[in-house]
């Protein structure tokens, strides 16, 4: 399985302060299943109602890296992000629910299940650059 970028991004600037929310998942640990998750988030697969959905609740950046068949997420959003209120407006939105229901067939948890797939994780270490 090839995956582009695979050694950084490009982190964008916003002229606001932001969020960042890091939350881990673990696929079912299976070869054929994790390349079908990845495809699934492809550009050319993943769909757009679900892109547009989580800019619509604020989410400005999300990223996904695999390991194995452990996940790792990236959210940025602005600081008047609230994470339960954007999520649960977010699961009203269009093809969510049967998004999150296909999703649950690559994930480890019950199937159909949306909620507390994703864990959020706690930040132990940062280094950031000294303004002078």
């Amino acid at each position: 399985m090839e995956i582009k970028d695979r050694y950084g991004a490009v982190q964008k600037n916003y002229a606001q302060p932001i969020k960042r929310y890091c939350q881990t998942l673990d696929l079912i640990d299976d070869a054929e299943l994790i390349a079908k998750y990845v495809a699934a988030h492809s550009e050319e697969v993943h769909w757009q109602e679900i892109r547009e959905g989580i800019k619509q609740v604020g989410i400005l950046e999300m990223e996904i890296y695999l390991l194995e068949n452990k996940l790792f997420m990236i959210v940025e959003t602005g600081v008047d992000f609230q994470w339960e209120d954007a999520f649960n407006i977010l699961a009203t939105l269009p093809r969510q629910q049967e998004w999150e229901c296909w999703m649950s067939s690559f994930q480890q948890s019950k199937k159909g299940s949306t909620d507390k797939k994703w864990r959020l994780m706690d930040r132990i270490f940062h280094l950031y650059p000294r303004i002078s």
